[in-house]
């Protein structure tokens, strides 16, 4: 529990921040727990259930100081994604789906951080989680119109929705519409006169209270309906088991995909604050604050960007804040929630879009194509995914874009020739003419492990690269130490083939690096080494320097043997 053993060194003039970052982050939480509960599809409570033992739990197993752990954007998109078509408009049975995605999905995160899978959290690349998110933000956005317009949409997804639009227009009830502006006046009032107030909870209080005064339900708005407050309590599962089927391979993606945004979140304010986190503590962290929430009723958590903004900027120092804002968010989840029943879902439409918003990031998405377009049209592939076809197989297609991206990268990577520097430096022959190629010897280095799916593209690269040489070459030395990680025959085979090859030329093949692996692998490969079969040196230098030397010796041999014949 690396969060318990900060608490135990806990330093008494941290209280006084921690306190007020605490009550700061209380303040955000509660109206986008309630939020981001409509936007799952269950009671408003259970956002709050959502907050408090994640909250409690990620304090003592976490490994960062400032963050947050409740419900995000994403990962109530996914989950309501996925789970209202299963369950059928039966309310029940939609909770307890829910809850079980998030014990599966805590149970994937713990598996992972047993098997040390903490590098997944560079799983899935920046341009591929910014389309990601931008998708996700842009689905919730078009979502909430519902709410704020007083309609409800017929179509699942987003192109269809889209469609319908002018359809949907005309069914507007207005004063649903006039309650949702006048929310967002409220918000944008606040956050202008008073910018560290939170301008989320006082536009839903506000807008609760103008309920509760003027008995607007009579008038056609919807509000969140009655809050049963209290302790959670367990349910007995009333679905079918074999419906668990379907939501293995969802809750290992949303399980991949939190973990993946709260480790960036988790790193970039360790790094302002000047401290690291352990990404398989975080996985294991993230996994049990997640069964915590399954065990208390709630649904699936994740880091929160905006809650550990707030943190930062009210100078949280330790977990001490998420204990405190838990047990604020606690007491109003079991003894205050009669208020909550009169907050209009058209108020929560608008939070939702703010906090939606936030997530977009189009700007940054277009300057891409200026700064890497194969990054561009990864991003761009992924965020039309998620708009057209679709949150969870957007998500499926992400995860398989890392996966193919990553593949891509060992199958065909980048390769150089070298030479050397006027210092006799060992570096990459480019345009600069800063390295000279030397005599007779033809250097390569090929930038990626080599297994049985690159091999034949290595052997083919060399081949052609070898082609290109101008000068008589009688020695080809192969960089054994990007390339050599580890034993694979179908690699070892290649290796000979090629040595085959270059003798037919009348040309050596040399590795440099890796020697005494190198030397066990061939014994086991039955590959031959020294004068019968491959060179292999300690090191490019000494490799260098053995033929140089060679050079010299037949040189000097040479000039020996017209004076002998002369004498």
């Amino acid at each position: 529990m690396p969060g318990l053993n900060t608490l135990c060194h806990y330093e008494k003039s941290w209280f006084a921040d921690d306190v007020k970052a605490a009550l700061s982050v209380a303040a955000v939480a509660l109206p986008v727990a309630i939020a981001y509960a409509q936007l799952t599809g269950v009671n408003a409570v259970v956002g709050l259930y959502s907050c408090v033992l994640p909250m409690l739990v990620y304090a003592l197993f976490g490994t960062s100081k400032q963050l947050i752990v409740g419900p995000d954007a994403a990962t109530c998109a996914v989950i309501a994604a996925l789970i209202t078509p299963l369950a059928a408009g039966d309310s029940t049975k939609h909770w307890q789906l829910v809850i079980t995605m998030t014990a599966m999905t805590g149970f994937w995160c713990i598996l992972a951080s047993r098997f040390k899978l903490g590098v997944l959290a560079d799983f899935l690349s920046k341009p591929i989680l910014m389309g990601l998110l931008n998708g996700v933000a842009i689905t919730v956005i078009v979502g909430q119109f519902s709410k704020i317009f007083g309609f409800t949409f017929d179509e699942r997804y987003l192109l269809e929705r889209l469609g319908g639009v002018p359809t949907y227009l005309a069914q507007t009830h207005f004063p649903t519409l006039t309650i949702a502006l006048l929310t967002l006046a409220i918000y944008f009032g606040i956050k202008r006169l008073r910018p560290t107030w939170p301008a989320s909870m006082f536009a839903i209080a506000l807008g609760a209270s103008l309920v509760w005064l003027f008995k607007l339900e009579q008038f056609g708005i919807k509000t969140i309906g009655v809050v049963e407050g209290g302790l959670p309590l367990f349910q007995t599962p009333e679905f079918n088991v074999g419906i668990i089927r379907e939501l293995v391979m969802p809750a290992l993606n949303l399980a991949i995909i939190s973990f993946v945004s709260m480790m960036l979140t988790a790193r970039s304010f360790a790094a302002k604050n000047g401290y690291d986190v352990d990404a398989d503590k975080e996985f294991m962290a993230l996994g049990i604050a997640n069964l915590a929430s399954a065990v208390s009723q709630g649904f699936a958590v994740s880091g929160a960007s905006s809650r550990t903004a707030v943190n930062d900027a009210n100078g949280g120092k330790s977990q001490l804040v998420s204990i405190i804002a838990a047990g604020i968010i606690a007491i109003i989840a079991i003894f205050f929630t009669a208020p909550l029943e009169f907050i209009p879902s058209a108020a929560l439409g608008v939070v939702l879009i703010i906090a939606s918003i936030h997530l977009l990031d189009l700007k940054m998405v277009w300057k891409l194509r200026l700064k890497d377009r194969q990054a561009f049209y990864l991003t761009l592939t992924t965020l039309l995914a998620v708009l057209f076809i679709g949150v969870i197989p957007g998500i499926t297609l992400a995860v398989l874009l890392g996966l193919f991206q990553f593949i891509r990268t060992v199958m065909r990577p980048t390769d150089h020739i070298l030479g050397v520097d006027i210092n006799g430096v060992v570096r990459s022959l480019d345009a600069s003419d800063k390295a000279k190629a030397v005599d007779g010897i033809f250097i390569y280095r090929f930038n990626s492990p080599l297994t049985y799916f690159n091999s034949s593209f290595f052997k083919r690269r060399l081949l052609e690269q070898y082609a290109r040489q101008k000068d008589d070459i009688e020695c080809v030395i192969i960089d054994a130490v990007p390339c050599f990680t580890h034993l694979d025959l179908s690699v070892m085979a290649m290796l000979s083939d090629l040595e085959v090859i270059f003798r037919k030329r009348g040309v050596r093949l040399e590795l440099a690096g890796r020697k005494r692996q190198l030397l066990a692998w061939f014994e086991k490969a039955e590959i031959k080494s020294g004068h019968e079969g491959i060179y292999v040196h300690s090191d490019l230098y000494l490799a260098l320097r053995m033929n140089q030397k060679k050079q010299i010796t037949e040189e000097n041999s040479a000039k020996e043997e017209p004076e002998q014949t002369s004498v």
